[in-house]
């Protein structure tokens, strides 16, 4: 044992000496390096050949969404343990030989004998108590098939989808035998049915575990949904063979290392100094010069660097447009690419729904099943939003462009150009506060749109901006009969009417500079829930949509009028 001791010692300090050495190699002098913001995910530096794509490969994709389950605990089984305790007895054989002298060859036959005779026996336990495993599995999972077979009971033969159905349920009736929080959860919802916040618990709960057999199919139909997607926008960005790559004009900004389109989330790039803020709220109405800042980027100097988010994304719009003017490339291969994807979205999210509601029947009233849909669509298309926006935005590439010009065009237009009544205009801007232009304050939380990655927190954030209007306009024209409210009023209730509210949006749109607002809605106006489109939320999306559209017709010619 002393002599063990001794070898484990100095295999401690030739280790411990090893690894001194690679630590001192880097200590040497050098530049002090420049602090980078911790982002969650790789970055991407792109540039203006469009050789790199801001996006993952599916398999790469694929191996990131499997890594979670992967690195999950699993159990040995009886014949790896029985591996594992004879790797011991073989460890403590060898030991205890280096210890024998030659002369002692009796006693070194004996432990080989020993030893042969305890491996043996360990491996014959381990294989009879796999076998009786194994046979009680196989039990168990026939005993589970036929009840999902009797759920599952049809007087025609199943579709394949059924089929996949009844195996997927099947596999959940056998993960709740080796667990009891489900029986918990069920419980639960006995008790208290109409509870909204249970639901929300129980799916993020469920989803959060990456063994149980719904999260695996979330996983499996991301990256199904993944590999579809992919394709279309790398062909889209790929440049054209036998085309040298675009030359950079001189005057045009090099794209500098952004975020991983991958994690839209990630926290932005500080800015290099703070910006200026603009003092008089109604500029002059001219054009603006090509290359100088937006108001928006002036005054909210509190709004995060969209920038920084949306660069790589720029790039791809960029290259797909170049090569569509070189090959004449027509939009309808990308609309019914798009189409495809998005019709397996729906399928893939119709599937999650079905199958949780299956396992859990407590969830199957119309609130709870909303509630459902809500929490599945969060971790299901915050990985998928980047890549769908990309599609999204070479489809709808000449309504962002044309809206992209009216913004250079009429970024500094006073409010009252855009048609906004001058008694929802601030009477007093010095006394109002330190704001550059009216409505400042709605089109920084308009800019916030495009950090979320799920549509129902999009959605939100519209009816966030539409309600701060309505606040605005309430505040620079107060009635006498308006009684003071708690938080900020409905869309419905709201002093102003929707002719005002047009105006004032399209000016809000207008100083936000996102032109991607159109490919967001339209992603938005697909996967919102059918129950949001008749509500206040369905109300904001239309007007913002109803806004971008007027924007987008402004006059080019007609600024003096």
């Amino acid at each position: 044992m002393l002599k063990l001791a001794q070898q484990c010692l100095e295999r401690a300090q030739s280790t411990a000496a090893k690894l001194g050495k690679t630590r001192l190699k880097p200590t040497m002098p050098a530049a002090a390096p420049i602090p980078q913001p911790a982002g969650r995910h790789r970055r991407v530096y792109s540039d203006e050949g469009g050789k790199l794509s801001p996006f993952l490969p599916p398999e790469i994709f694929q191996k990131l969404q499997g890594a979670e389950s992967q690195s999950c605990k699993k159990e040995l089984t009886p014949l790896e343990e029985a591996s594992l305790q004879n790797q011991k007895l073989k460890a403590a054989y060898e030991a205890r030989m280096a210890r024998l002298d030659p002369s002692q060859a009796m006693q070194k036959t004996s432990l080989t004998l020993s030893l042969q005779r305890q491996m043996m026996e360990n491996l014959v336990i381990a294989k009879a108590r796999e076998e009786t495993l194994q046979r009680k599995m196989e039990e168990r999972r026939l005993r589970l098939q036929e009840a999902a077979n009797r759920r599952f009971c049809s007087q025609v033969a199943l579709t394949p989808e059924e089929r996949e159905q009844r195996a997927l349920y099947a596999a959940i009736l056998e993960y709740e035998q080796d667990h009891d929080w489900p029986k918990h959860w069920k419980a639960k919802l006995k008790r208290n049915p109409g509870d909204l916040s249970l639901v929300t618990s129980l799916v993020s709960h469920l989803l959060s575990l990456p063994d149980h057999p719904i999260a695996q199919l979330l996983r499996r139909l991301q990256c199904s949904v993944y590999s579809a997607l992919y394709p279309a926008v790398s062909r889209a960005a790929a440049p054209a063979p036998g085309c040298c790559p675009p030359t950079p004009n001189p005057g045009s900004r090099r794209l500098r290392p952004s975020q991983s389109l991958h994690c839209m989330l990630s926290p932005p790039e500080p800015s290099a100094a703070p910006r200026p803020q603009d003092s008089p709220p109604t500029p002059p109405l001219q054009p603006g010069p090509v290359g100088s800042p937006s108001p928006l980027g002036d005054t909210a100097s509190g709004l995060p660097d969209k920038d920084s988010s949306f660069e790589d994304l720029e790039q791809f719009l960029g290259t797909s447009e170049r090569q569509g003017r070189g090959r004449g490339v027509q939009p309808e291969p990308q609309l019914q690419q798009l189409k495809t994807a998005v019709e397996e979205i729906h399928n893939a999210v119709d599937r999650l729904l079905s199958l949780t509601l299956l396992a859990f029947e407590g969830l199957n009233t119309a609130a709870s099943k909303d509630r459902c849909l809500a929490c599945i669509e969060e971790p299901f298309f915050s990985p998928l939003w980047p890549l769908l926006l990309a599609l999204y935005r070479s489809v709808h590439r000449a309504r962002e462009a044309a809206l992209s010009r009216s913004m250079e065009l009429y970024r500094n237009a006073p409010p009252t150009a855009i048609g906004i009544p001058t008694k929802l205009l601030p009477q007093n801007p010095e006394a109002k506060g330190a704001t550059g232009y009216p409505y400042c304050a709605a089109a920084q939380e308009l800019g916030l749109l495009v950090l979320e990655s799920c549509p129902q927190k999009k959605l939100e954030c519209i009816v966030r901006t539409l309600r701060i209007i309505c606040v605005c306009a309430e505040d620079y024209c107060p009635t006498p009969e308006a009684t003071p409210q708690a938080g900020p009023p409905p869309i419905a209730a709201a002093a102003i009417g929707a002719d005002d509210l047009l105006p004032i949006l399209s000016f809000v749109v207008l100083r936000s500079g996102l032109p991607q607002l159109v490919s967001e809605c339209a992603a938005l106006e697909e996967f919102i829930h059918e129950g949001y489109l008749i509500g206040e939320e369905g109300y904001c999306l239309t007007s913002l949509q109803s806004a971008l559209s007027y924007v987008e017709l402004l006059p080019r010619g007609g600024l003096a009028k």
